[in-house]
């Protein structure tokens, strides 16, 4: 059984390093666009902060080297993705993920290693740290219903990549059995609901794939209709306006008014009118 744990345990690392790898196309994105927009530093500052709770909890465990290994990977590829993000975000968006950086990575993962260490026993610190990641695991699996509501309405998978769902889904299902060989279940029960997520969003991908350019274009092709029947209905207001007062120059206002252009004057209602110059 220790023997099959490490073999999943080893397959989870690959896994997992595959899923540090998948968000390379959007920072590729954000690197041709010069901008962030439409992209969030949420799930790499999670990330990070996730990477570095395993982290704490792996020292407090025996034999849990390969928890060390995949997540210290895991801190320096988030690290560099937040990195990275800063350079090309706004003003406003950088101070929002510099301060988010601060709360969540520095404030709050130094309060729990200062209150596990010294409020929390020895034999029961282990225990109470593998309880805050457990929590944490659920909601960072949970966190991706955002993104799923954001596809289901804009009918787009554009900040959905199938790979980092695919792979998200894989790496659930090789550290639900590493947790489970070990009798470790702070580790097996939150990847129960990653992979339920997992195949969710990739079946979404699949029922939107081609959302952008089916549902987008129509989309784009409603607004553009409306924006040149709006430019119409003011050509038409304005040009009544301008008849109306040219119109009242020479004694006569009318609300509705039939016009001809004509040499010498112009068809008011079907009777030629001369205008004073």
């Amino acid at each position: 059984m220790a023997h099959l744990a490490f073999v999943f345990g080893l397959l989870g690392n690959i896994v997992s390093f595959m899923v540090f790898l998948a968000p390379i196309p959007t920072f590729y994105q954000i690197y041709k666009k010069r901008s962030t927009a439409g992209f969030q530093s949420i799930p790499y500052i999670v990330g990070l902060f996730s990477a570095m709770l395993w982290i704490y909890y792996a020292f407090l465990k025996p034999d849990t080297t390969l928890l060390v290994t995949i997540n210290s990977v895991g801190c320096f590829v988030q690290s560099a993705y937040i990195c990275f993000y800063l350079v090309f975000a706004t003003k406003d968006t950088r101070i929002q993920t510099v301060k988010l950086l601060l709360l969540l990575n520095v404030v709050g993962f130094g309060l729990i290693m200062f209150l596990t260490q010294f409020f929390a026993s020895e034999s029961n610190r282990a225990s109470i740290v593998g309880w805050i990641c457990l929590v944490f695991s659920l909601c960072v699996f949970v966190a991706p219903l955002c993104v799923v509501r954001q596809v289901i309405r804009t009918r787009s998978v554009e900040y959905m990549p199938f790979l980092l769902s695919f792979f998200l889904t894989l790496s659930a299902v090789m550290w639900f059995f590493y947790g489970l060989l070990r009798k470790d279940y702070n580790i097996a029960i939150p990847n129960v609901l990653g992979f339920s997520f997992g195949v969710i969003q990739m079946v979404l991908y699949l029922i939107y794939k081609n959302g952008k350019n089916g549902g987008g274009g129509v989309q784009e092709k409603q607004v553009s209709e409306v924006i040149e029947i709006k430019i119409e209905e003011q050509k038409i207001s304005e040009l009544k306006e301008q008849i109306i007062d040219v119109v009242k120059l020479g004694g006569i206002a009318l609300e509705i008014i039939p016009l001809v252009a004509e040499e010498g004057g112009i068809i008011l209602g079907g009777e030629k009118t001369c205008i004073p110059k």
